[in-house]
């Protein structure tokens, strides 16, 4: 196991908060169109997205840190970080496709393809480290949660 760097642990955590703030800066203001669409039942209020999102993103980052450190299975290592960059790529898709375009029947089923990669990128991080892939179940609940939502507002829209 690598040594413990708090610069890289910042540099995980802070890279996949830009995905997701960059990924907010493309989609345009979403609190308008999440006001003026129907919305199925349990819908959260719109200001608890930014928060939730944040949280979920320092524990991507920080699980991710803790596969790079791993160095006693390079293979297992490489195969759970490249489904991390995958799963982030198609993280930062999402709201680009649902906010941005209003895309909501591609946006809901590019909700559950995450939430298939996610799945997948946690069994992938287990082989690494138990701790990596418990610190993503958080992550992967509110991705069946989205999911719902998003079929939800398709379907009502």
């Amino acid at each position: 196991m690598k040594k413990f760097s708090l610069t890289d642990l910042l540099i995980f955590i802070v890279s996949a908060e830009l995905t997701g703030a960059l990924s907010a800066l493309a989609s345009g203001s979403f609190s308008g169109l999440y006001s003026g669409v129907s919305q199925p039942p349990l819908s959260p209020p719109a200001f608890l997205f930014p928060v939730v999102w944040t949280l979920l993103y320092a524990l991507m980052g920080a699980s991710a840190y803790i596969i790079y450190r791993e160095d006693d299975d390079l293979v297992n290592r490489s195969y759970a970080l490249g489904y991390y960059v995958i799963q982030l790529a198609v993280n930062f898709t999402w709201s680009i496709l649902f906010f941005r375009f209003e895309l909501f029947g591609i946006a809901a089923v590019t909700a559950i393809l995450l939430f298939a990669l996610v799945a997948v990128m946690i069994l992938s991080f287990r082989k690494v480290s138990r701790l990596a892939a418990v610190t993503n179940v958080p992550y992967l609940v509110w991705l069946a949660f989205a999911s719902y939502l998003a079929i939800g507002v398709w379907y009502l829209n």
